[in-house]
């Protein structure tokens, strides 16, 4: 049997970061998803933070989605970081950036009338302009798949969602950044990351949130 033990939730990006890595290492675990909304009490008792992922191994718990994948990386062959201290430290910057642009997700999706709407969705944009600039292509570093690849990928598929409810032009003018996205987003890695049914979750998810993206879904 695994001894890794992920706790999680169906729409947590923070989680899927983590299973990634598993999938890029071939590591067995095993999945709990559980409800975030109605914290059960032995997940309080572990997690010191309230928050996933959460992994159990070896009888320790560790917590926050970058300390746990970087753990993953470590433990097992092969690496998805370059070799080379200084590009692995210049990845691991970008992989920071990756979080501030989920948090600027999160609002786009939250803005509870049109003007914020459209403040965030600036925001985010400029987000991805910036980061336009780094790209190597295909992938983030040229044509291998390293752990920040597979960090942005929980940030594209936002934007996969996103794109069936209107062409908000979040990518507009930006060549680079769209085929990254495209490079990404076939990774089985990436593809198995997230749940069969995560779209229709997500659409459900953003329909209950009541704020501005809700009416035009």
């Amino acid at each position: 049997m695994s001894d890794f033990h992920l706790i999680s939730h169906h729409l947590c990006p923070y989680v899927q970061r983590a299973v990634i890595v598993l999938s890029e290492k071939q590591v067995a675990y095993k999945r709990t998803n559980i409800d975030l909304g109605a914290k059960p009490d032995w997940f309080l008792e572990i997690s010191p933070l309230g928050r996933v992922p959460v992994l159990q191994t070896g009888g320790s718990v560790l917590f926050e989605s970058q300390v746990i994948a970087e753990y993953l990386d470590e433990i097992t062959p092969g690496s998805l970081h370059p070799v080379d201290p200084l590009k692995k430290a210049y990845h691991r910057s970008w992989i920071e950036f990756a979080s501030g642009t989920l948090n600027s997700i999160a609002g786009f999706y939250s803005a509870p009338n049109v003007l914020t709407f459209e403040k965030k969705r600036l925001e985010l944009h400029e987000k991805f302009k910036r980061i336009e600039q780094e790209i190597g292509g295909p992938f983030f570093n040229g044509k291998q798949f390293h752990m920040i690849d597979g960090v942005w990928g929980t940030v594209f598929r936002y934007l996969d969602s996103f794109d069936k409810i209107a062409d908000f032009a979040l990518l507009e003018d930006l060549a680079a950044i769209k085929i990254w996205r495209q490079a990404i987003m076939k990774r089985p890695s990436v593809i198995g990351a997230a749940p069969i049914d995560y779209s229709n979750r997500l659409e459900k998810f953003l329909i209950n949130k009541k704020s501005h993206i809700s009416t035009l879904i």
